[in-house]
């Protein structure tokens, strides 16, 4: 079996600090203890010299100029460009993206291909007007001309935003009209649960409502826009991206919103090279030869992750349409078929796997496959045993936590690395991530805030529209701990366990706690247990405090098809609950619900829908920010009917 990166890295920066570095846990210490070495390494490793404008100078404050948070200065003389680093590659041999869509289409574009396309597009944008430190908007499916869009704007040092099309106009707007575009790139259409969507009518309205000077569409003409064949029509010449200081903007990514305007998350180029590089390349062995699936959409961060595996040599593989239609063995079909050796997914589709009664490691030919990968929510232990049992035998499972706000991962598994289940297997290197009690103590083997207590490359630059900083700070660095002269510390807003092992277990958001008789609990844990039973499709479990210390914790929960909440399942699942958590964590009632209510990448809406339930006014929900928002009006019923 050939060398992982990781262990070679490990080898070579353990013969820099003259440290036996072999073992994970020595390998983590060292990468915290000595951020500008540890840096240092990974930019050695990965050749950055070769498209940096310079090399690399020597000591300490070249790497990391300034640590404080927020506004740690990184590598403060390096001029790069993302792009750069991906046409790296370029010579490889062979497709570099493969498109897939709902009804079978295949598409490819190859590494030789890849130069030629991009500097198409980027003329393109250029003879719109676009230069460095303008701005880009994205309204697209997941597909291979989505990331030849989002590299043609980065080579000219423009920012990229993206919004996937499950948005309405104005929703879309909301966001990426902050941004004062001067270019839309849209799709006139595409196929969702076996229905063709067309979307040229809101792709007018949205270039209308962005103002842009160009709009550029994929797929069927749109009046008064390019068409991508025109954006691509002279390949003749290849990109040459413009070099650009190490924390000049790449993109803008956006908090999901719900509860008032969604911020804009800037990040830089330099930084989400480094730790794409280190996530994907050391945590993830991805390489040259490597097959990169994620299913994702473009208003989530992992599509941006996505985009790593081009860092690496990697190939991607993009997917636009429904992973459970026409049922929920799509998504393992494209596994087998394009040979994918990384496949990204989320708890609700191995989930849906499960229920559907799927085994496709004895269906399909995984044989390719190396590692499984899943985020969006907590991945619970019984899905790594199914997962164990059902597609491959000891086959590692990279169970991740990180988000938007970062643009990558603070832990997850790792190569060579023991997977328990229900577990994140490690921190990431570099990641300086500890669980600390209410009086900021660092805990080993119990719950606490989760906080990370050094910088990492890929923090926000700032965010958009936030001249002195405030919102930024108030969004990580704002919280008050029950003690004095504590350090300036990152507040993710999980619970989270460390383990003597230097495991993790995510046991939900400490926004969304559960607080009964004074006992926290996490809603995650709860729903491990819930959504194992096979009648549920999936849970909600809110804590509301009422008057007089009343504390009302009801369960909500869908059903999978064909299965009714009988007095016999409330009982299951109340005994479930007993057993495996304890008596105080058992619901006050279950009820059956006509859905459960996300933001539009997933995860469940437990602040605001447990902050309508207790009856308060000032609670507001943008419609735009949330899958269904139909749901709210059933909440915040069943709120009114329960406080009488």
């Amino acid at each position: 079996m050939t060398e992982s990166q990781i262990s070679r890295f490990a080898e070579t920066y353990g013969d820099l600090v003259g440290r036996d570095l072999t073992e994970y846990g020595s390998l983590w210490e060292q990468s915290v203890a000595d951020l500008p070495g540890f840096w240092r390494a990974v930019w050695d490793h990965f050749a950055l010299d070769t498209i940096a404008a310079a090399p690399l100078e020597d000591g300490d404050d070249a790497v990391l100029a300034d640590r404080e948070m927020p506004g740690a200065r990184w590598f403060p003389g390096v001029e790069l460009n993302y792009v750069d680093a991906v046409l790296a590659n370029s010579g490889l041999e062979g497709a570099a993206i493969v498109g897939i869509t709902e009804d079978g289409k295949r598409t490819e574009i190859s590494w030789a291909e890849l130069p030629g396309l991009v500097g198409a597009v980027a003329r393109t944008l250029a003879d719109a007007g676009v230069g460095r430190g303008d701005v880009v908007a994205a309204y697209l499916p997941d597909v291979p001309e989505t990331v030849i869009a989002f590299l043609a704007t980065a080579s000219l040092g423009a920012l990229w935003s993206g919004c996937g099309q499950d948005y309405a106009p104005e929703g879309a707007a909301g966001r990426m009209a902050q941004l004062s575009p001067k270019v839309l790139f849209s799709s006139s259409g595409y196929r969702y649960n076996g229905k063709d969507v067309d979307k040229r009518a809101d792709s007018e309205e949205l270039a209308g409502l962005l103002g842009v000077s160009t709009h550029i569409v994929v797929g069927a003409p749109v009046a008064g826009a390019v068409s991508w064949d025109q954006a691509t029509s002279d390949r003749s010449q290849p990109v040459a991206p413009v070099k650009v200081p190490f924390d000049h903007p790449l993109w803008v990514l956006f908090s999901s919103g719900t509860t008032g305007k969604p911020k804009g998350i800037v990040h830089g180029h330099g930084g989400v090279v480094l730790e794409h590089l280190k996530a994907a390349g050391l945590h993830s062995d991805l390489r040259p030869g490597s097959v990169f699936f994620w299913q994702t959409a473009l208003s989530w961060m992992m599509w941006n992750f996505q985009a790593a595996g081009l860092l690496v040599g990697a190939r991607i593989v993009t997917y636009s349409g429904s992973p459970l239609y026409p049922d929920a063995d799509t998504l393992w079909r494209i596994v087998a078929d394009e040979k994918v050796t990384y496949f990204g997914t989320s708890p609700g589709q191995l989930q849906a796997s499960r229920k559907a009664g799927l085994r496709p490691g004895a269906d399909h030919d995984l044989s390719a496959l190396e590692t499984l990968g899943s985020t969006g929510s907590t991945l619970a232990a019984d899905l790594f045993t199914w997962v164990d049992d059902n597609v491959a035998a000891g086959l590692p499972i990279s169970s991740i936590s990180g988000g938007t706000d970062v643009v990558s991962a603070f832990a997850g598994g790792s190569t060579g690395v023991p997977v328990v289940a229900g577990e994140l297997s490690v921190r990431y290197l570099g990641v300086a991530l500890e669980s600390w009690s209410p009086q900021a103590k660092p805990l080993i083997g119990e719950v606490g805030e989760m906080v990370i207590s050094a910088p990492m490359p890929s923090m926000p630059v700032h965010f958009w529209d936030d001249p002195d900083g405030e919102r930024y700070r108030k969004a990580y660095f704002a919280h008050e701990w029950d003690a004095v002269d504590v350090p300036t510390v990152w507040r993710h807003g999980d619970w989270v366990t460390v383990t003597d092992r230097g495991s993790l277990i995510i046991h939900g958001r400490s926004d969304a706690t559960l607080n009964r008789n004074g006992i926290r609990m996490g809603s995650a844990d709860i729903y491990e247990v819930v959504e194992g039973v096979s009648e549920i499709a999936e849970a909600f479990v809110l804590g509301v405090d009422g008057p007089g210390g009343e504390y009302w914790m009801p369960l909500f929960v869908t059903l999978v098809p064909g299965a009714e909440l009988t007095d016999e399942l409330t009982a299951q699942i109340a005994s479930q609950v007993k057993t495996r958590l304890s008596a105080r964590h058992v619901p006050d009632e279950v009820i059956v619900a006509p859905g459960i209510p996300h933001t539009r990448t997933g995860k469940k809406l437990e602040v605001p829908v447990t902050a309508i339930l207790a009856g308060r006014t000032e609670v507001s929900i943008d419609p735009k920010s949330v899958d269904d928002y139909s749901l709210i009006d059933w909440y915040a019923e069943q709120g009114r009917a329960h406080r009488g």
